[in-house]
């Protein structure tokens, strides 16, 4: 695609206007009659533009005439590229700012008022959001003249500016038909709509109709490429090269799916079969006559082979999401094997329609050799696109042809479609209605009703949730229908229903993107995301938000209905519904009704955007490489195979989803005076804008490690370290939520790293265009500043973040002294265990000689209570202690002493290049993951835990949990471990010791200048508890940085959800140390709890991922539960800083009305 000239805009005369119909009108999927009123567009002269000027000044009123435009382009666009209309009108940006076009099944929409009897150019523009760039169509602009009053629509195709253009009036719809005079005395043929999926998406060579058979000699040239290719698409395109036809082409797709589990490649075959198949269905590659004749029953019987090996997968216990999403691709493209068609002659009435005697011989002869004799010698998707065009080509002037011979031939095509399974929706439904029991054809009839309802009625938004709702239904009926699986001795009869129930399913899941797409131009009509936010009061509410709530569960259940993560979709629309039952109330609690409701709306809005996410994540990492090397391969035009994954994306439900997921969060930020942004570290800092997947080192230039830069970062799963990543990293802006409270929250606090994310669509957009820029980053706790800079005294120095706190200086980091460390040599004699409180920092760490203060701190705690009679009492699981000088003694008993001096002096200066540091990282961990744990060890160990108890073993080393230095979650946890299984205990000791000397340790280590071998790893051994929650507090605030305020992070299950940065945002409440006020902050969404389960199929003490509902959690949906647990929490948190003497980092859980404190350390 390349950059045109700018606009013509000021040589009109230089813009030739040609004639065009389009070939598929927006408004109905029904063929439709051409309206008596039509209207041409032309070049204006300069003459009539005057005219029409002086005309407009005498009659005043004229100028304030609109018509309504509906502009349509049929074009593809890459991933986050969208399509904007920009012209000459203001209401076109007057050449200057493109107005953006909405996507739709139908292509490019923009619908406008512009003013009657004036003359329009205008260009289409493709451009990224956040990116002032455009790429313009080539060529002179296009020029319209537009009439007096009416309602039209235009339709254009990308960079065909010198294409005809045709106003088609839109004020009532019928069949289209007739010729239209061109305006120079031609006449232009107009043809009729496609009325077939196979019609719309055909992109093969266009029909012609031969009187003799010339088909062998129509193969045009093709290109196969096989450099490189291994594995299933070698074979795929080898056979390829060889299958000229249709049958000998589902012959390859197959072979290939009923080998691929044995080969191991399943899930490869079913993307590359998907892709092929859809190629051929949209004529892309073309299907030719092989010789011989093979009828369309051949056809149908591979089909049912096929259709037979994907419902055999689609039931078996390990599909994965991926492959039900693909299966769901290839069931479209394979014909119908009705008994009809495997009959030993099918489809036999176009022979006695290409032998009528009342049509005209060369007709006859056009029919015969183009339909009759193709069909059945080698069918092919060609054969429909074929069919329908001779439809229209006899149709178009009724009374040409006898009504026999019409009738008799459309008969045929609907016969030819029902072959390639290319019928309607409704006629795919009546399909399946003899094999529906009563209440199911009574779901199925409700639809249809409010279907035809909607279709033929000016309705509004109340017919439109009562076919959305209807569908879902039907929908939901034939899915279970469908869940008993294919039967091994099902008759040939049962499986071809089956298929229509197949089909009827993905074409009802097809049709809601329609409903929704028209829903949301229903929202949007009414002023979009604005409309909503204006409409949130007691009095309003449920007439303004609960269509729109309900839409998004409908949905949300098609995504499920069509396999993609059930449990998580389930979730979701209990939620949306329970939040839809409460309403909204002034008060909930003490807190203010409307700012709860926004909160708890846009927890639950912000997962199900994330559930869109992840699966058009998942369909850009499954296609995008595999088009592009099978298009590759095949000679596939560019523009198709770049656009691919996008195309499937935008055709499915999941793009209406997140578009309504967008609308909503939009009005809910407005609501909530919310800026989209989060911010974890405040500051001012400026640097250079680095795009990058993750925090990683080796994501910064080699060549600038002097030079600041801020990342943008896609992702993070909690445990990275920015600074061990690049110590020029100045800031960092991530494009995911994060709880503030993580390691990686925590570990960018202590390094100084001015941190926000950012969610919010058009700010990332905006973001990503700044993209190499030298920018300032300003972030308050309330706001976020962005913009372009000047790198300071033209030096691109790293500038140290100036953290913003209000009434008080600059922080400075804090300095870890040395000498702490030069104590622990590792050659210390030490009991083998100790029990908890016995620890001491000098024996076992910072972390253990805690939580033996915290044992004993426990007992006192009983009788201490917050000024507001909250009590301060928790309890701490029991413990023992593995000391220093441990593993060293493991290392001197196994020989092993020297090898480990010789690698830890080696990791000192080992370079990240050429792996260097990993492979010494690698070979570390493993020596001392082989070392054996003394039974004496062991022993004492069982003299302090019961011998089935479930332990959890932490580190507590002497570089951690330090003012300073918190390394929070930077070496490893092994939980469910017990006594009773020596080995498995034995390696989680092992595990724990070897992670002192990961990569990141390592590199962590490094970045605080702290020798490696004066590292030393003790372990903490602790009975593992099965909390409900789990908290991390701050007992000041992190970001405003206040003594008087606690801040609390909680979530559902273990603590790990919380720490490691599971993607999600937690409850996150802040108290009032002395007044006890409670305020919510946000509530959870992790899609997933970890809870400690025994059961069937799980270990004793097995941790088990199970998906979360928070319309049944008290935190969310109880404000006296909030509170009560909030004031509990503060109160424990002030008691702990107090007799620790400074701000603590606290970790723990609550087990029913219990609080259990595991953790409390100097907080960063």
């Amino acid at each position: 695609m390349a950059h045109s000239t700018r606009p013509l805009h000021l040589y009109p005369s230089l813009c030739t206007i040609n004639r065009f119909f389009p070939s598929k009108s927006t408004f109905s999927p029904r063929t439709v009659r051409f309206p008596p009123r039509r209207f041409c567009c032309a070049a204006g002269s300069a003459t009539s533009v005057h005219q029409r000027s002086e005309e407009m000044k005498k009659n005043p009123s004229e100028k304030r005439r609109k018509i309504q435009i509906r502009f349509r382009l049929n074009h593809q666009v890459a991933f986050g590229e969208h399509v904007g209309i920009i012209g000459s009108a203001k209401e076109l940006g007057s050449w200057q700012n493109q107005v953006e076009m909405v996507w739709t099944a139908d292509g490019w929409i923009s619908q406008l008022e512009l003013p009657a009897q004036s003359q329009l150019e205008f260009k289409f523009v493709i451009f990224s959001k956040g990116n002032k760039d455009k790429i313009w169509e080539d060529g002179h602009n296009r020029v319209v003249d537009l009439p007096k009053e009416g309602k039209f629509e235009l339709v254009c195709h990308w960079n065909k500016t010198g294409e005809s253009i045709d106003l088609v009036n839109c004020d009532e719809l019928g069949e289209i038909e007739g010729k239209i005079d061109g305006g120079n005395g031609e006449e232009v043929e107009i043809e009729v709509e496609s009325t077939t999926k196979f019609g719309d998406e055909w992109q093969g060579k266009d029909i012609s109709f031969m009187r003799s058979n010339e088909h062998g000699n129509r193969e045009s040239e093709r290109t196969w490429n096989l450099d490189g290719l291994q594995g299933v698409v070698l074979e795929l395109v080898e056979r390829d090269k060889n299958s000229r036809n249709w049958w000998h082409k589902l012959e390859v797709v197959r072979d290939i799916l009923t080998t691929s589990s044995e080969k191991g490649s399943r899930l490869e075959a079913l993307i590359f079969s998907s892709i092929y198949l859809k190629w051929i269905n949209t004529g892309q590659i073309p299907c030719f006559e092989g010789g011989g004749h093979h009828r369309p029953n051949r056809h149908a019987e591979i089909s049912r082979v096929i259709f037979r090996e994907l419902e055999r997968i689609s039931y078996t216990k390990n599909i994965s999401l991926e492959e039900s999403l693909v299966i769901r691709k290839i069931h479209p493209c394979l014909p119908s094997f009705k008994s009809e068609f495997t009959a030993s002659v099918p489809l036999t009435r176009i022979r006695d329609i290409a032998h009528r005697n009342d049509i005209p011989h060369d007709l006859k002869q056009e029919i015969k050799h183009t339909i009759q004799n193709k069909l059945h010698r080698n069918a092919g998707p060609e054969d429909l696109i074929a069919t329908e065009a001779m439809l229209n080509r006899i149709t178009k002037n009724p009374g040409d042809f006898s009504e026999n011979f019409v009738e008799q031939f459309k008969i045929f095509y609907s016969e030819l479609k029902d072959f390639f399974n290319a019928g309607s929706l409704a006629e795919q439904l009546e399909s399946i209605k003899e094999s529906l029991d009563e209440k199911n054809l009574e779901a199925l009839n409700l639809f249809l009703e409010c279907k035809k309802n909607l279709d033929n009625e000016n309705t509004g938004v109340e017919q439109l949730m009562k076919t959305l709702k209807s569908l879902s239904d039907l929908r939901s009926v034939i899915i279970k229908g469908l869940e008993s699986g294919l039967r091994n001795d099902a008759s040939d009869s049962a499986i071809a229903m089956r298929q229509k129930w197949r089909l009827s399913e993905i074409g009802l899941e097809d049709y809601s993107f329609v409903l929704l797409s028209r829903f949301l131009n229903e929202i949007e009509s009414k002023g979009g995301s604005n409309w909503l936010a204006e409409s949130v009061n007691e009095s309003t509410i449920a007439k303004s938000w609960n269509d729109p709530i309900e839409a998004l569960i409908v949905g949300i259940k098609q995504v499920k209905l069509s396999g993609w993560r059930s449990e998580e979709c389930n979730a979701i629309c209990n939620e949306l519904d329970a939040w839809k039952q409460k309403g909204l109330n002034e008060k909930e609690g003490e807190e203010d009704g409307k700012y709860i409701w926004g909160l708890r709306l846009k927890a639950t809005m912000d997962r199900a955007r994330r559930l869109t996410e992840d699966y058009s994540e998942t369909l850009l990492s499954l296609f995008p490489n595999k088009v592009q090397v099978l298009g590759k391969a095949l000679g596939i035009p560019e523009n198709s195979v770049r656009t691919y994954a996008e195309a499937e994306i935008r055709a499915g439900v999941i793009f209406q989803v997140s578009k309504l997921c967008t609308v909503m969060l939009k009005s809910l930020r407005t609501i909530l005076d919310s800026s989209g942004y989060d911010v974890l570290v405040p500051g001012v800092t400026q640097g250079t804008i680095l795009h990058v997947e993750s925090i990683i080192p080796g994501s910064l230039p080699s060549n600038d490690i002097n030079r600041p830069f801020i990342l943008v970062v896609n992702k993070a799963d909690g445990d990275e370290e920015v600074k061990a990543a690049g110590e020029n990293i100045a800031g960092v802006i991530l494009l995911q939520e994060l709880p503030h409270l993580s390691h990686l929250g925590v570990r960018a606090r202590q390094e100084n790293v001015v941190f926000v994310t950012c969610e919010d669509d058009d700010k990332v957009a905006y973001i990503r265009s700044l993209d190499g820029k030298f920018v300032r980053l300003e972030a308050t706790a309330s706001s976020v500043d962005l913009s372009v800079s000047s790198p300071t005294n033209n030096n691109d120095v790293l500038i140290p973040n100036q953290k913003i706190i209000s009434g008080s200086k600059p922080l400075e980091s804090p300095v870890i002294s040395k000498n702490i460390f030069s104590i622990f040599t590792g050659t210390t004699k030490s009991p083998s265990v100790l029990n908890i409180l016995k620890a001491t920092v000098e024996l076992s760490g910072a972390k253990a000689a805690s939580c033996s203060r915290l044992a004993s701190l426990a007992s006192l705690s009983q009788k201490v209570y917050s000024d507001q009679g909250v009590p301060s009492f928790f309890y701490v699981p029991s413990g023992a202690v593995i000391p220093f000088g441990s593993m060293e003694s493991a290392l001197q008993k196994s020989g092993l002493s020297e090898t480990f001096q010789t690698l830890i002096s080696q990791i000192e200066t080992a370079q990240l290049q050429n792996n260097e540091l990993d492979d010494l990282s690698l070979e570390l961990q493993t020596l001392i993951s082989s070392l054996e744990i003394p039974s004496e060890t062991l022993y004492e160990l069982s003299l302090i835990f019961p011998q089935n108890a479930t332990l959890i073993v932490r580190s507590s080393a002497n570089v951690e949990d330090l003012a300073g230095m918190s390394a929070a979650g930077l070496y490893e946890s092994i939980p469910n471990v017990s006594l009773s299984n020596p080995n498995g205990f034995g390696s989680a000791i092992s595990q724990v010791w070897a992670s002192l000397y990961t990569r990141r340790a390592i590199l962590s280590r490094r970045l605080a200048k702290l020798p490696q071998i004066e590292a030393s790893m003790a372990v903490l051994v602790q009975e593992m508890i099965r909390p409900e929650i789990s908290f991390v507090l701050h007992t000041m605030s992190p970001s405003e940085r206040d003594p008087r305020i606690v801040h609390a992070e909680l979530a559902p299950g273990l603590g790990e959800t919380l720490a490691s940065g599971t993607r999600g945002t937690p409850w996150r409440v802040s108290i009032d140390k002395f007044e006890g006020e409670v305020s919510t902050l946000a509530f959870a969404n992790f899609s997933e709890e970890m809870l400690v389960r025994d059961g069937p199929g799980l270990g004793k003490g097995e941790v088990a991922k199970v998906t979360v509902d928070y319309s049944r959690k008290g935190f969310t949906v109880d404000p006296v539960y909030r509170k009560q647990l909030g004031q509990r929490l503060c109160a424990i948190g002030f008691f702990l800083e107090q007799k620790f003497g400074c701000a603590q980092d606290v970790e723990g859980c609550v087990v029913g009305k219990d609080v259990y404190i595991v953790q409390s350390r100097p907080q960063p």
